[in-house]
């Protein structure tokens, strides 16, 4: 190599010893070039999950580009000669090329330690919704719900979420400990209806429908309270009374199942749609205009 190094100093009229290092140079990053392509084509090859391909090839880019640095400050640098140097760089390219999957990991061991949810739970992160069905050392995945699909049913969609996402994004957690959900069901009457009558009509709905969750509902309640502060003084459904543009507003606010929740408000609404016919002093509101013409005198 030097030989040849030579003769292309002589040529060109460069210094030999600029010219070996350039050739060395070259021949180092040619072989990091053709070293990842190798590697890249039988990734290709025995991976077919879009994301580890993904990983494969950001991460090795990482490596080499590390490895390439190094190997060239070592011809072009004097204190890349040293150990200290040597070990150094090691780590930073490590905690570089590596930053994901070390961060991946790390949530992993989080996940299993501390189990802020666990397979078929019903969480969100960020702003991603879902029931989880798999837990893995670098991810776990979520059935989505929500998202263009009303009341949090399922869109069937299968969403992959790295494990260090738990790190960065709030995690809320549907059914852990406590398995119940709040809901409302906002019902909107008239000025001229008979509020206080639909208003016990409501409210005796409301009880048909959460009778035997209320039930459950305190049961565990009282473990959940071992672990968490939380107080409920009041589990029993309610029915709570404002007014709105258009009239009275009544409030059903009850407990219910997140999976069921859909469900449980369309028998609701089939009951208050049912019982509510049967009442011509109770009328819906919805958006009206009245025109006022007085008579000249």
């Amino acid at each position: 190599m030097r030989d040849l190094s030579n003769w292309i100093a002589d040529i060109l009229n460069f210094e030999p010893e600029l010219t070996y290092k350039v050739i060395i140079s070259l021949l180092i990053i040619l072989t990091l070039l053709i070293f990842r392509g190798v590697v890249m084509r039988i990734v290709s090859r025995n991976v077919d999950d879009l994301g580890a391909h993904y990983k494969w090839k950001k991460n090795l880019t990482y490596l080499i580009v590390f490895i390439g640095a190094f190997l060239l400050g070592r011809i072009w640098v004097e204190g890349f000669q040293s150990i200290a140097t040597f070990l150094g760089l090691i780590a930073a390219g490590l905690a570089i090329a590596l930053r994901d999957i070390v961060a991946d990991t790390a949530a992993w061991l989080y996940l299993i330690w501390r189990k802020p949810f666990e397979i078929g739970d019903r969480i969100e992160i960020g702003n991603i919704k879902g029931d989880v069905v798999d837990k893995r050392l670098f991810k776990f995945t979520l059935v989505e719900i929500e998202n263009w699909v009303d009341a949090e049913q399922s869109t069937g969609r299968i969403m992959h979420i790295p494990n260090h996402k738990v790190f960065s994004d709030a995690i809320a957690n549907y059914t852990a400990d406590f398995q119940f959900i709040w809901n409302e069901i906002p019902v909107r009457l008239t000025f001229e209806s008979d509020w206080k009558k639909a208003k016990v009509l409501l409210q005796e709905i409301a009880d048909k429908h959460s009778a035997n969750i209320s039930n459950k509902a305190k049961t565990q309640l009282r473990k959940t309270a071992k672990t968490y502060m939380i107080v409920y003084t009041i589990l029993t459904p309610t029915v709570y009374t404002t007014v709105k543009e258009f009239g009275p507003l009544l409030t059903i606010r009850y407990l219910t199942n997140p999976r069921t929740r859909r469900g449980t408000q369309q028998q609701i609404w089939e009951d208050i749609l049912t019982e509510f016919e049967k009442h011509d002093d109770i009328q819906f509101a919805y958006p009206t205009s009245r025109f006022i013409r007085s008579e000249p005198i």
